[in-house]
This record gives C-alpha cells, sequence and structure tokens, in this order.
C-alpha cells in the first residue's frame, strides 16, 4: 500500500494547513421490493430533501403492511383449517361439516390468497421484468398452482384441494419477510443529516455596517458576514476580519482546531472557536465544500451493488427445480397412466412442495436473532448484505481521530526547561488555562484534574490571539504560548526532549515566568486504551489494520507505531478518503471502513463494509452499514466473529429447508407408487412443517 504524505490541495479549493498549532445506505434489497435510489439532493440551506423522509417512511410503511396482511390472513387461516376434511378428521371435528362448506373454503381461501399473497402476486411480476427470478417467484409459483388447482377441484375436477396448506404457506412467509423486515433499520438518511449541519441564518453586515439575520440560502459570493465564538460558519469564505482558532474536524478529520486569521479561508459548518470574525462569502450553494461531499456520498450510494442474498439464489434453483420437476411428473403420468386429474395432482403436489416452509424463516430468523445479540452487544446492523460480507474481510481502514484516538487534546510529556518539577508546571500553566475555552487549555486543566492538581488564583487574564493566554499570578506575570509566540519575542531553546515531541506532531506550548522560558508542554490526540487491543485482536484473525487520517504525517506515524499498524495514509482531505478505500479495493482487499465524521461518509459507502463508531456525527451513522454504538474499536473484531458464525448458521439452515426437498419431491412425484407410497400434499405439508421447527431451533442456537 503506497503512502500519500504530501499536502494535497482538494477540490473545492482549501488547502490543508503546514503544521497548524493551535474524515446508505441504500436499503437492502427485499425480496421482491425494488432497491429505492437515493433521493435528488438540494444545495445545503434550503435542501430538497423531503422526498428522503418520505423514502424512510415507505420502509416504514411496507413493514407495517406485512405485519397487517400477516396478522389478517392469521386470522383468517383459522376457519379455514377447521373446515379443512383433513383438519377434520385428525382432530375429529366431524360436527362442524355443513352444506356448502366446500364453497365456503374457497371462498376464505380466495381472500388469503388476494389479500396475504399480493406481495408475492406483485413480487413475481417485478422479478420477471428484472429477469431475476428469485424467493417471490418460488413463493407465488407454489400459491399460483395450489389455489388453480384447488379451485378446479372445488368446481368439478378430481382431486384434493390444497386449501390449508396454501393459507399457512401465505402466513408463514408473511411472517418471515416481516420478521426480515424489522431486523433490517431500512432508509438512508445520510444525505438529509449532512445538509442538516448548515446553519440556517446568517448575521449578514450590510454595506452601512449594520447586523442584520438572514436565512442562509440568501447569501452570495461577496456577502460579509459576522460569526459569533461557537457558531457554525455559513457558508465557505475569507476572514477579513479577527482571529480564532477553527473547529473543523467534523469535515476535514484534522483534530486539533487550526488557529485562522485575516485572508485564511474558512469552510461553511466547521465551528468557529473563541473570537469573533468577519467573513466575506466565496461559494455558495452547490458550490461549497459540504455540497460536494454530500454529492460524493450520492454517488457512492447510487454506484454501489447490491448483493442479492442466500435464500434469494436458493430460491432461484428451487424456482427452476420446481417448474422442471412438476413438468417432468405431469409428462411421466400422462404417459404411464393416462389419467390427467391423476398427473394433474401430482404435478401440484411436487410444485406445492418444492416451496418449503423453512426457506421462507431460514434465513429471516438467523438474521433476528444474530441482530438481537449484536444489539446487546452494541452492533447495529443496517444492511444485512453487508454485514454478511464482513466475514470476508480482509483489511480494515480506521479513521483516526474520534475512532482510533478519543478526538481530544491530552497532555502526553511535560518537559522542564528550569529546576522545576511536572507538578509545579501543571499547576501554574492549568492556572492560567482555566480561564481559556480553548481545547488546548482545556486539555491541560483537565489533565491537572485528573491528576489532583490544586489551581493558583489568578489576576488580568487575557488572552494572546492565536498565540496563547497571560495572568497574573501574585507579583508575577505567568504566560502559556505557542512556539510563534518564542519566535516573535525571539526566546531561543535548544532540548531534545522538545524537538522530539514536535517530530512525531505533538502540539507544543511554553510556560513563561516574567517572559524567562520554564517548561515545554506537548499535547496530542489522545490514543483510546482499547485500539491496541483491537489492532492486536485483527491481526490474530489475519486481518490487515490501516488508518486513515486528515491529520499531518507526523501524527500519524507516531499513533502507526504506538498501535503497530500495517500501514497508514496520512493528510487525506474528505473527496480523497474514498479514492483510498477504493485503490485497496482495486487491489483486490475485502475492505471495511470505520469512521466517525462526515468527511468519512464517502469512504464509509464505498467500502465493502461502512461501520460507524456511534458517538460520531449523524452523517457517518447514516452511511453505515453497522454502527458501533459505543466508541470502542474492539468491537469491530466482535462483529466479524459474529458474521461469520451466522453465515454458518444460514448455510445450515438452507441446507436443512432445502434439503428436505431431496426426500419431498420424489415422494411426492410418486416414485414408490407401486409400493403402495405417495406423498399426500398434507403429509408433505407435516414434513415442511418439520424443517421449519429444525431451522428455528438452529436458528436459536446461535445465542450459545
Amino acid at each position: 500500500m503506497e503512502h500519500d504524505h504530501h499536502h494535497h490541495e482538494n477540490h473545492s479549493g482549501h488547502k490543508k494547513p503546514e503544521h497548524a498549532h493551535g474524515e446508505h445506505t441504500h436499503p437492502p434489497e427485499h425480496h421482491g421490493h425494488e432497491g429505492h435510489a437515493p433521493p435528488a439532493e438540494g444545495p445545503p440551506g434550503g435542501h430538497a430533501h423531503g422526498e428522503h423522509g418520505g423514502h424512510a417512511s415507505h420502509h416504514e410503511h411496507m413493514i407495517q403492511d406485512f405485519r397487517k396482511r400477516f396478522w389478517i390472513s392469521l386470522v383468517v387461516t383459522i376457519p379455514i383449517l377447521l373446515l379443512s376434511p383433513m383438519i377434520q378428521k385428525f382432530l375429529q371435528l366431524t360436527w362442524l361439516t355443513f352444506p356448502g362448506q366446500t364453497f365456503v373454503l374457497w371462498l376464505l381461501s380466495s381472500f388469503v390468497f388476494f389479500y396475504g399473497g399480493w406481495p408475492f402476486l406483485s413480487g413475481i411480476v417485478k422479478e420477471l421484468k428484472k429477469k431475476t427470478p428469485g424467493m417471490m417467484t418460488l413463493i407465488a409459483l407454489a400459491i399460483i398452482i395450489a389455489y388453480a388447482y384447488s379451485s378446479l377441484v372445488v368446481f368439478g375436477l378430481e382431486g384434493k384441494y390444497f386449501f390449508w396448506e396454501l393459507a399457512t404457506l401465505i402466513d408463514i412467509m408473511l411472517l418471515g419477510h416481516w420478521i426480515e423486515m424489522r431486523s433490517i433499520l431500512g432508509a438512508s438518511r445520510a444525505l438529509e443529516a449532512l445538509a442538516q449541519l448548515m446553519p440556517h441564518t446568517a448575521h449578514l453586515i450590510t454595506p452601512e455596517g449594520e447586523i442584520v439575520d438572514i436565512p442562509v440560502t440568501e447569501l452570495h459570493p461577496g456577502s460579509k458576514v459576522l460569526v459569533k465564538p461557537g457558531e457554525k460558519i455559513p457558508a465557505d469564505g475569507v476572514i477579513v476580519e479577527g482571529r480564532s482558532s477553527i473547529n473543523e474536524s467534523m469535515l476535514t478529520g484534522e483534530s486539533k482546531p487550526i488557529d485562522k486569521k485575516p485572508g485564511d479561508e474558512v469552510i461553511g459548518a466547521s465551528v468557529n472557536g473563541e473570537a469573533a470574525l468577519t467573513i466575506e462569502i466565496t461559494r455558495t450553494g452547490a458550490d461549497t465544500y459540504l455540497s460536494q461531499v454530500i454529492q460524493l456520498v450520492k454517488e457512492a450510494q447510487e454506484s454501489r451493488s447490491r448483493t442479492q442474498d442466500l435464500a434469494n439464489r436458493a430460491a432461484f434453483w428451487l424456482t427452476l427445480i420446481a417448474i422442471g420437476a412438476g413438468t417432468f411428473t405431469f409428462a411421466v403420468w400422462m404417459f404411464v397412466k393416462g389419467d390427467f386429474a391423476f398427473a394433474l395432482e401430482r404435478m401440484a403436489t411436487v410444485m406445492v412442495i418444492t416451496c418449503p416452509h423453512a426457506l421462507g424463516l431460514a434465513v429471516p430468523l438467523v438474521v433476528a436473532v444474530s441482530t438481537a445479540i449484536s444489539a446487546k452487544n452494541g452492533i447495529l446492523i443496517r444492511d444485512r448484505a453487508a454485514f454478511e460480507n464482513a466475514r470476508n474481510l480482509q483489511v480494515v481502514v480506521f479513521d483516526k481521530t474520534g475512532t482510533l484516538t478519543e478526538g481530544q487534546f491530552g497532555v502526553t510529556d511535560v518537559i522542564p526547561l528550569a529546576d522545576m518539577s511536572p507538578e509545579d508546571i501543571i499547576q501554574l500553566s492549568a492556572s492560567i488555562e482555566a480561564q481559556s475555552e480553548h481545547p488546548i487549555a482545556q486539555g491541560i486543566v483537565s489533565y491537572a484534574k485528573e491528576n489532583g492538581v490544586e489551581l493558583y488564583p489568578v489576576e488580568s487574564f487575557q488572552a494572546i490571539p492565536g498565540r496563547g493566554a497571560e495572568a497574573k499570578i501574585g507579583s508575577d506575570t505567568i504566560a502559556v504560548v505557542s512556539p510563534g509566540y518564542l519566535q516573535e519575542k525571539n526566546i531561543s531553546f535548544e532540548d531534545d526532549a522538545i524537538h522530539k515531541v514536535m517530530e512525531q506532531g505533538k502540539t507544543v506550548v511554553f510556560l513563561l515566568k516574567n517572559g524567562e522560558l520554564l517548561a515545554g508542554i506537548a499535547l496530542a490526540d489522545k490514543i483510546r486504551p482499547e485500539s491496541k487491543q483491537a489492532v492486536q485482536t485483527l491481526h490474530e484473525m489475519g486481518i490487515r489494520a490501516v488508518m486513515m487520517t486528515g491529520d499531518n504525517r507526523k501524527v500519524a506515524q507516531w499513533v502507526s507505531e504506538e498501535l503497530g499498524l500495517d500501514d497508514y495514509f496520512a493528510e487525506v482531505l474528505p473527496h480523497q478518503k474514498s479514492e483510498k478505500v477504493k485503490s485497496l479495493i482495486h487491489k483486490g482487499w475485502k475492505v471495511a471502513m470505520v469512521g466517525d465524521g462526515i468527511n468519512d461518509a464517502p469512504a464509509l459507502v464505498t467500502a465493502h463494509v461502512g461501520i460507524a463508531i456511534g458517538a460520531g456525527t449523524d452523517v457517518a451513522i447514516e452511511s453505515a452499514d453497522i454502527i458501533l454504538v459505543k466508541n470502542d474499536p474492539r468491537a469491530v473484531s466482535h462483529l466479524i466473529r459474529l458474521s461469520r458464525k451466522t453465515y454458518k448458521k444460514m448455510i445450515q439452515n438452507l441446507a436443512w429447508a432445502t434439503g428436505y426437498n431431496v426426500f419431498a419431491i420424489p415422494l411426492a412425484g410418486g416414485v414408490l407408487y407401486k409400493l403402495g407410497v405417495l406423498l399426500t400434499p398434507a403429509m408433505g405439508a407435516v414434513l415442511m412443517s418439520l424443517s421449519t421447527v429444525i431451522v428455528a431451533m438452529n436458528a436459536k442456537m446461535l445465542r450459545m
């Protein structure tokens, strides 16, 4: 894997800063349901995302529809069972017989066939139009044959009808689809989540110097806006007045806020730090950086292939077997016996039996159980095909900030440059920094708290914009400042420890007392304690661990060496993240991407499996196939193990569900007719139920 360690200019014209002090899911294709394309994307501000909400509610509506059809059909199935001669005989309900019973049975069965069977009847049309016969075709074929043949028997053809088999088959298939759809969180709201990041209003500075609040959609290049501390920047632009640190981590993956001064570019939706800024807007609407990221996510979603699941493939072959075996049976019996009614009954029996109830539940039951197990372990599955693919992963690409690291600054080294203890250095520094909101200041203060260091009272605090802060402690002036401040004041130092931490890409601030240099404090984005174990476990499973980050090469190298990673990509801009994933895929690897930021969204969608760390931004979660609720990278290996076990269970279940056909089809066709062994549709249904019970029990075994 080649490193990419150069400074890149991205497509929006933002340059990655030099070391500044201061990266959809499509819904799974359900059997017989059309895949839905992501919605048209509107420019941030007044987004045309109504369609997207509609898409989510459409999925909800489909789940509700299957549920309703299942319960209504189940209720109507009860009288069908009670009126079926075989069930009456078995339960000794002879008192239930009455004139016209067969006609009532036919009417009730017709209702279940048309109402309960509708998703399958419409599904076969869609599958045949697409020339991809699958589960819907197999189910529809079985229920059409059963209904048509039974109706002919009611109206005079000699033979037995299959009404109770028909009704129970429809009920079980509806239940299977309902379980399956419920166990997958449908709808992709990635684009909506991205668009919502943009603020809706901006403080426009009029030519007269007044400040007016206007909708962001009314901004145009050349507009001047005021951005107060803590507010989001309304669109891409250039700072005209003011200095502040800007947090772009959600957009670029740069872990630390970047100090910006007049003339520097800023990205819409990034967060302003401690000082007010006047910004001249340079790009709005579809031209903004964020809109281009939205476009990337959209393209990645649309270009993504949809894996047909296992049951569909099994169903495809069973459909061919059912048609072939049914036709062959009919032809043989017409030739041997010449009895049309008998040959037709054998053909119908074969075709009804070829559609095993168990097949409809083989995969959904395993999915439901594995979804429940994974949810208990903080793993939420949004796309079953991707979850299934996780068993084959060869490379896991981790985003750095917020995934392998905590995404917040912590003190890593305290380096005395005068005769002073580390405790005293932290005590003085934290006393000053306690007055500041800057993330570096907060990192020093939280380190002091963790170590039980008491702070001094301070007076005359003042921030030195972009350079640090100073205040009085007693009669002394204490300052905590950046390397840039030392250069400005011509304060020099020679210390190997300081140079070493700077080479690692850590942020270094200096402690001054009355202008005299006392110490250096190195800070970095803290590595999660669980990250090392996560990488180790993946290595034990034979999977490579790679890191990708928007941060500079020095920081990336330090983290990579600490964790024992196989490789890393540094200084990668958001639009390049998906390119890096593609480059790994082109080498023939099966790749997972683990990330939490918006900048990870296109890469999450490009990877074979997109995994979002839960505490990340909404968009990363919405673009991901799988969500890890806890911020624990170790969950990735749990996920892969669960995927492997789940797949094994699916294969076992499909073997059971289809294996019974090996015995049932020849018997239904009348292979042992000469010996007086003829499998009736009813007996076939009992066998079918048995295989369904076995499949259900095997799925439950996954909990073990």
